[in-house]
């Protein structure tokens, strides 16, 4: 998975969300527009990778517990709502 610390003790839930938009634009508009969450807010019980490929983006995660898992992709997701939200008509 790539995902530092990723001993399967440590880290028991994981998993992907693939996101697919209309086109590469799109998918890099939101992508970058998240991309300083990502890199700003600091998970001590999780762990993401977030990645655009194409017109996917890609969320990749470990977490410690469901309530770390809850948090963290309700935080992504409100995220990327945003971002789609501001960019249509």
């Amino acid at each position: 998975m790539g995902l530092q610390g990723s001993d399967s003790e440590a880290w028991p839930i994981e998993g992907v969300i693939e996101l697919s938009f209309p086109d590469e634009e799109t998918a890099r508009i939101v992508y970058e527009s998240v991309l300083y969450e990502h890199e700003s807010v600091p998970y001590r019980r999780s762990r993401i990778e977030f990645l655009r490929e194409g017109n996917r983006v890609i969320i990749r995660f470990l977490a410690r517990d469901n309530s770390a898992l809850r948090g963290t992709l309700n935080s992504y997701l409100r995220w990327i709502k945003v971002a789609i939200d501001a960019i249509e008509p």
